[in-house]
């Protein structure tokens, strides 16, 4: 007998003080709405500001606001209800989505760069490089990307048996955390989702490690100090922005398959880090 219908138990060793954290998680989810919402019609409504680079920002809080969506509605249930029931159709449906926006705001990210990169070290070309159509065929890419990832997490997690129990203990829909109550031999799965992560972080560190070096070597070269200062803060704090939520959803994958010892709690805590970082 596999088991269908789960119960999703939210930050376990907090059971007294998990109410307390309702109110706070439902601000933070309004204020992601609200205010990314007031950029996208702000972006929208001004014509001055129909460029890629302000275009881009805007897909990307569109995207967060998916993301947010996504993951947080049942997060604030699962602080509600200390069992928060959920069938394995609609765990996997969540779980996809949680994933394909999560990874498409990773992949807008990496395009948001290369639009820096060729503002700042192709200035007289990014008029004729960065047309409509060169956006199209990125935001094609992000997508494409995105459900690359996706997908076979889903299909794989789909296939597993789950006879052990009914309750995950998790506050939202994650493939590791499902994984984690699965009876069978997991090591394929284990093994696949963590090189599908490391070859996707160490991708995209390289891609933008690189990008970024070209960017600071093309700014210290700029004369006036002004444009210069500008260009080192405006990439240096999307470099670190980028850096940080790639570390962060590492460090979760490698805590939730190799320290057992970590508590559950912990492994909430990291996994709330790299899920909410973005949209953050």
């Amino acid at each position: 007998m596999t088991y269908t219908n789960f119960f999703l138990v939210a930050f376990p060793g907090l059971q007294k003080g998990r109410p307390l954290l309702l109110l706070p998680l439902f601000f933070l989810y309004v204020t992601i709405i609200s205010a990314n919402a007031l950029v996208i019609h702000t972006v929208v409504a001004q014509r001055n500001l129909h460029q890629p680079m302000y275009m881009l920002i805007a897909t990307l809080l569109a995207v967060d606001i998916c993301a947010a969506t996504a993951i947080m509605p049942k997060m604030l249930e699962g602080f509600v209800y200390y069992a928060n029931p959920i069938s394995l159709h609609e765990y996997l449906a969540q779980m996809f989505f949680t994933y394909f926006t999560l990874l498409l705001d990773y992949n807008l990210l990496l395009v948001m760069a290369l639009d820096r990169y060729v503002a700042i070290c192709h200035p007289l070309r990014y008029s004729d490089l960065m047309t409509s159509h060169m956006l199209g065929l990125l935001a094609i890419f992000a997508l494409t990307r995105s459900l690359g990832v996706a997908v076979p997490s889903v299909v794989l997690t789909a296939r597993a048996q789950f006879c052990g129990t009914a309750v995950i203990r998790h506050f939202t829909c994650e493939y590791i955390a499902l994984l984690s109550i699965a009876y069978g031999d997991l090591t394929f799965n284990n093994r696949l989702g963590l090189a599908i992560r490391l070859v996707t972080v160490t991708f995209d560190l390289t891609l933008l490690g690189t990008s970024y070096t070209r960017i600071i070597y093309t700014a210290f070269q700029i004369s006036s100090g002004g444009a210069r200062a500008k260009a080192l803060h405006t990439c240096g704090s999307h470099f670190l922005v980028i850096l940080t939520i790639y570390l962060s959803g590492l460090s979760s994958s490698i805590v939730f398959r190799v320290a057992k010892t970590v508590s559950q709690d912990v492994q909430n805590l990291l996994s709330a880090i790299y899920l909410l970082l973005p949209e953050s």
